[in-house]
């Protein structure tokens, strides 16, 4: 391997499996070995679920590091440079920690017998995390699921505390086609007799029974904890109250927008709160006010016009979307730019956003790869829903400078669909 740069590195690991996907633990657990990679850190949080991992792991991860723990965190995917995966106190990894990570990997995978065994990209991303947080004498690890859980590679790892968000439809190529068979996979990533947190508030049969056959401990919110608005002191900012048997916290609103918010941070704080660690009270406020997470609503002013910029990609994400529009009326009317991935429910997504939006602009995505689909594409799927007749544009850039052109004072535009959507968005706001 002559690679150098983090650059070469990930054209190089692009190439070494076949399938961009390809579950299992079978071959990461044969190379994980010969790294000797064991538990990552004292304490370890493993989140999955279908929507709201990301701010549920800045949550974490604020909250954890606001109370003096050093911590790392691993997420997935990236937005705008691979190095927003890996973040150890706070700053992301820098190239060179990241060219020697995947150095490791390569060196392990190809020591193996027979020359070694493929890697997918997420699969070789994964160790590297891995391998650096064994290295920095961490607090706490925080680790994202990228797809699922049971055949997830971060399952290699058994965490202290196993974090499921939500369970809905999603990737049901991957996953199966029923709520349930979703819930199975993802319960994969909880352990026997150890806290594993649910943000549903009436979680899949498969989720439980997983639960209640390996002995792990369910804590599920609405039953076992709870979120509620609170009273603002005279003159004050709104709070909103945590509380569980035992302990009540008292806490500010979070900067990340959107109600959906609240849940996610109901949910990290139960996870910090359930390990045998006692955080002070004060970590978990001054860590509720500091997370924060690119794409998730992120706020722009363009020329009088609201412009936010959201990864939502499902119709559960877009039922959270249109109770964050909803919650937060618009002086003008509401635009939406939406692209979307080949195999995602776009319909489903506009049929949960439709009443909220005035005005639809169709974009394709054509760096997307083999999951790529074209405003035309987009617009055929969304046959006989209100987005069908939208604005098609080639790109996202060009949806966005359309709809900017077209928006009156006080509009609001939506720019939403997928991760390639909002990292497309987010380079044109940038550099605009």
């Amino acid at each position: 391997m002559t690679a150098r740069t983090l650059s070469d590195w990930l054209a190089h690991i692009e190439r070494q499996h076949p399938n961009t996907i390809a579950m299992g633990l079978e071959r990461v657990r044969v190379v994980a070995d010969a790294m000797a990679l064991a538990k990552p850190a004292r304490r370890v949080i493993t989140v999955g679920g279908t929507n709201g991992k990301g701010s549920t792991v800045a949550f974490v991860e604020a909250i954890a590091r606001a109370a003096g723990w050093k911590v790392g965190a691993y997420t997935s995917p990236h937005l705008l440079r691979y190095n927003e995966r890996v973040r150890i106190d706070g700053v992301e990894a820098d190239d060179d920690a990241l060219v020697a990570a995947f150095e490791a990997v390569e060196a392990a995978r190809a020591g193996l017998p027979d020359g070694g065994v493929p890697l997918t990209y997420f699969e070789y991303g994964t160790l590297a995390a891995l391998w650096l947080f064994a290295r920095s004498g961490l607090d706490l690890a925080v680790l994202e699921v990228g797809l699922g859980g049971r055949l997830d590679a971060v399952n290699l790892v058994d965490p202290d505390v196993a974090v499921i968000t939500t369970v809905d439809l999603d990737h049901q190529d991957w996953l199966g086609d029923t709520v349930e068979a979703i819930g199975a996979e993802k319960a994969g990533i909880a352990r026997a007799w150890t806290p594993l947190v649910l943000g549903d508030d009436d979680p899949p049969s498969s989720v439980l029974g997983r639960a209640y056959a390996i002995g792990a401990s369910a804590l599920r919110i609405g039953c076992d904890f709870f979120f509620e608005p609170a009273a603002a002191e005279d003159g004050g900012d709104a709070r909103w109250r945590w509380r569980t048997l035992g302990r009540e916290l008292d806490l500010p609103l979070p900067a990340l927008a959107a109600p959906v918010q609240l849940r996610n941070a109901a949910v990290a704080i139960a996870a910090l709160h359930a390990l045998p660690d006692d955080l002070p009270d004060a970590a978990f406020v001054d860590g509720v006010r500091a997370a924060r997470v690119p794409a998730r609503l992120q706020r722009f002013a363009r020329d009088g016009v609201e412009v936010l910029v959201d990864v939502g990609h499902n119709p559960q994400a877009a039922r959270a979307l249109a109770d964050a529009l909803a919650a937060t009326p618009a002086a003008g009317p509401t635009f939406a730019v939406f692209a979307a991935l080949a195999d995602k429910d776009a319909a489903g997504v506009v049929a949960a956003l439709a009443p909220q939006v005035d005005r639809w602009w169709l974009a394709g995505l054509p760096d997307a790869g083999p999951r790529a689909r074209d405003g035309d594409a987009l617009a055929q799927a969304l046959a006989g829903t209100p987005a069908a007749a939208g604005t098609r544009a080639a790109t996202v850039a060009e949806a966005l400078d359309a709809a900017c052109r077209a928006a009156p004072p006080g509009a609001r535009i939506l720019v939403f669909g997928s991760f390639h959507t909002a990292e497309a968005a987010l380079r044109r706001l940038m550099n605009a």
